[in-house]
Order: structure tokens, then sequence, then C-alpha cells
């Protein structure tokens, strides 16, 4: 999908230097906001390695291990990158009651954020995706993990934890990677209290999930999940995408869709309007988390005053920072201004 789906406005990839202060202006109100995110916590392990021979006992590639790393991922991850902004994130989820959940607390607190709005469940894992990598290449990924809806027990802690933290947050970001924590009746009475309380609502959501999502500010698919939920072929016709989002417009009753597309940038549809934002990304090395920091930075920007194109540009400028790194990765304010200024 290179090109932009037809009908619709084309962002320009250089900013003028008085849009480039007012975006100056909203990232200086980054470290007064401060936002919940709600939803599936994960570690991302990676495993790096090089590949100089095939294995004897098999057809694969024997993997010589560097080094390995333990970092944030899913809605951690999310909070990860609201804190490095300067914004300040209360992080609700659930972890297993085994190590790696013990480490994610443990980085959690490291990282300068508290977390007592983590659950542990005994029931579950703690969800851990481990990827090999050689050299630049990811050989293969393992994930540990549990999709079941939490039990009851766990639902009425996470429900009253992010309840608790809801009113003092400018806006509630939802990560559901469908690990089990977002379910029907998490979701809903959430979404119920934050419109009851003129909340943002930014949510990234897996294609099965779309429908607990009606009445949110904004959500932001790949342009794969919002092809699938209007059921339209994957690959084909540009125009396909505009379908997409006008469906989901209409279907979610949503203020905005903002589809992630890769290469190809953003497409923000809103009632009446799309606007095509190409990518910036100088190399792309790893898209792992993209989509985290995304959900991270257009909900800061929001909260600070931004309008939603404002802060569908400003997050594709965070996104084409941290796709040049390797595995999952935050981004800082100054490297966001500098990403910003770049483009003047």
């Amino acid at each position: 999908m290179g090109a932009p789906p037809a009908h619709g406005v084309l962002v320009r990839k250089t900013l003028s230097v008085e849009v480039a202060i007012r975006y100056q202006q909203i990232l200086a109100r980054f470290p007064k906001k401060q936002l919940l995110v709600l939803g599936d916590i994960m570690v991302d392990e990676y495993i790096w390695g090089s590949v100089s021979r095939l294995s004897p006992e098999a057809p694969v590639p024997v993997v010589e291990v560097k080094d390995e790393s333990f970092r944030l991922g899913g809605a951690g991850n999310v909070a990860a990158n609201i804190h490095s902004l300067g914004g300040m994130a209360t992080l609700v989820g659930v972890v297993g009651n085994d190590p790696p959940g013990e480490r994610l607390i443990q980085q959690i607190e490291a990282a300068g954020m508290k977390s007592d709005g983590v659950v542990v469940d005994r029931t579950r894992p703690t969800t851990i995706k481990t990827r090999v990598v050689a050299g630049s290449q990811q050989i293969v990924r393992f994930d540990r993990e549990s999709t079941a809806d939490l039990s009851k027990e766990a639902a009425d802690q996470v429900l009253e934890l992010a309840t608790e933290r809801l009113a003092d947050a400018d806006a509630v970001l939802i990560s559901d990677y469908a690990k089990g924590v977002i379910g029907k009746r998490v979701a809903r009475q959430i979404l119920s209290l934050a419109r009851r309380s003129q909340k943002i609502v930014v949510v990234d959501p897996k294609v099965h999930h779309f429908p607990l999502y009606k009445g949110a500010t904004v959500i932001t698919p790949n342009h794969h999940e919002a092809l699938a939920f209007a059921h339209l072929p994957a690959w084909g016709q540009q125009d396909l995408l505009a379908v997409a989002g006008r469906e989901l417009l209409v279907k979610l009753e949503v203020k905005a869709i903002l589809v992630t597309r890769g290469e190809a940038g953003m497409s923000l549809f809103e009632d009446g309007r799309v606007t095509h934002i190409p990518a910036v990304a100088k190399e792309v090395y790893d898209v792992t988390g993209a989509g985290d920091t995304v959900l991270a930075v257009l909900a800061l920007a929001m909260a600070s005053g931004a309008s939603m194109r404002e802060a569908a540009v400003i997050a594709n400028h965070a996104a084409g920072v941290v796709v040049g790194r390797a595995g999952t990765a935050t981004i800082s304010r100054e490297e966001l201004l500098d990403a910003l200024k770049e483009r003047v």
C-alpha cells in the first residue's frame, strides 16, 4: 500500500516555522499531563546473536548468542514512552505470579513509574514474547501467554484500580493485545466512566475487539486490521482503505480513526475529512512497539491541546524515530523535538 487512498488531503513532509513553533508549544505541555494506561502488560525479551553455520541436526541456523535484553512491552511500553516524554503514566494491568512478573514490576519501578496498579494473578502466566535476532534479522519468536479472559476476581481488581485513577487522568489509553486483560466488562465499564467524565479515550485494539470500543475518541488500527474489520481484501485497490475508514467511523461512533500504514505513513479519518500523513523514517530497522509509541504520543498531544491532525503528525514523527532502533524502544521529548525541527 504505497500510495495514499483516494480522496484525501496529503500533509506535506516539510513543516513551516510557524507550525514547528506550534508543535513545540504542544510538547512543552507534556510534563503537566497525567495519563491512565490500561491493558496487556508483557515482556519483550530479545536474544541477540549471529549466525555463521547451519545445524548438523536439522536445516536451521545456529545462533551464537551475544546478548540478551528484557524490556517492557505492550501497555508497559506505552507507559514507558509517556514517562520518557515527560508525561505522568499511571499503569493498570496484570502479570503472573512468576519470576518474569516480578522482574516486570521491578523494571516499572526502575523506570521511575509506580507499579501499584499492577495486579498479580496467580492463575495465569506473565505474557512473554521472546525474539531471537541474528544481526538485523529476526529468526524466530516464541510466545508464552494466556489469552483467556481474566477471572472475576482479577477483573474486579483491574476495574477498581482503573476507576480510582481515572478521575485524575487527562486521557485514558487502552493497549489491547487480546491477552485477556481487556474483556467486554472491563472495556464497557471504563469507556462508560470515561465518557461520563468527558475524558479523551485512545485505543489500540485487535480486530475482534473493535466493537468493544464504540464511542471512544480515536482508535489506532493498522491497515490490515482496518480492512479486516470491513471484510475487505488485505491487498487491492488503494481506495479500499478509504471505504474501511468511513465504515469504522460510522459503526464505532468514534471521532477519528488513525490507520497506521507502515512505510506508507498514516491515514487519519474524521467526519467528512481524510488526511494522509507520509512516513518520515530515515531508516526502518525494527517496527516492534512502534504502535505503542504512536498510542502514547497521540494521547499526550491531544491531552496537551493538539487537534487530532496535529497529534497524528507528531505521533508519526515519533514512530519515525523508534522504527530506526533495534527492539522495543522509547523516545524522549528532546528527540521528538529534534525530529520535528528536521522537517522545517
